[in-house]
């Protein structure tokens, strides 16, 4: 069995405390709780970024998508992506991956299908590509539309380290009618801000890339935006869920977006 790593935080399990859950450790906390120094509004992030979740898979749903492969999926939180695109159409098949022992853990969750669904999780890092779409093929008909997510991921992966390429490696498996579905948090509102958490981020061996509007567009090359485009993550289609309060007037620094692959 993986052991957890305990001794640095991990970007899941401090999702997970943001969003109110018991499944992190005191090295998360600790870290989460410096971040809320730079912005106080970090719980905030967390529950926009998974609203967007929600009302994205109830858009892909009502125009027929059946496929979902969300990686980067995080420790499980209700409702789950399937939940949701099974609510819509029983027999949706999704596939999850992440590469932290504790979500492993509580995978069951994750698998808690329809009778005429599947769910299945798979264990690997988000910069193996191969394998993840090779595990996938059992469960997903790469003949026919699936709707790619990746949620407050690529943020975690430096251009350096080959964000763009990773993405494209994934997207040219996809077939024509497929989707992607993105968000990513952004320093353009705080540059200082944000140039603070990512020093944080590399003080304990993490990386944290915020991307500008242009530069998280640019994940979107060859593909076909749908309306609005690339929005502020609570910006995108609010009509397809409920309003997430949050503190002050000021936006999420955050963008979304999802397109479709001609």
């Amino acid at each position: 069995m993986t052991r957890i790593d305990t001794s640095k935080p991990h970007p899941a399990r401090m999702y997970d405390w943001f969003l109110g859950g018991k499944d992190n450790y005191p090295v998360d906390e600790e870290m989460a709780r410096q971040l809320l120094t730079i912005d106080s509004r970090g719980r905030d992030m967390a529950r926009v970024n998974r609203a967007f979740m929600h009302r994205a898979t109830r858009w892909l749903g009502a125009r027929g998508v059946r496929q979902y492969l969300d990686i980067g999926s995080g420790i499980p939180t209700e409702p789950n992506l399937h939940q949701i695109a099974q609510r819509v159409a029983p027999e949706s098949r999704v596939v999850y991956c992440d590469n932290d022992p504790i979500v492993l853990a509580h995978a069951e969750a994750l698998l808690r299908s329809t009778p005429e669904g599947v769910t299945d999780y798979i264990q690997a890092d988000a910069r193996e590509p191969e394998g993840i779409l090779e595990e996938a093929g059992k469960i997903l008909d790469f003949s026919r539309p699936v709707a790619l997510s990746m949620l407050a991921l690529l943020h975690f992966v430096d251009d350096e380290d080959g964000a763009y390429e990773l993405l494209h490696r994934l997207v040219e498996r996809l077939p024509s009618g497929s989707y992607l579905v993105l968000s990513q948090v952004t320093g353009d509102f705080d540059p200082e801000g944000a140039a603070k958490a990512r020093a944080m981020y590399r003080g304990r061996g993490l990386t944290l890339r915020p991307r500008s509007r242009a530069e998280f567009t640019r994940f979107f090359e060859g593909l076909e935006l749908v309306e609005p485009g690339v929005s502020l993550t609570a910006d995108w289609h609010p009509e397809l869920g409920e309003a997430v309060p949050v503190a002050g007037d000021d936006p999420i620094p955050g963008y979304a977006g999802v397109a479709r692959k001609p």
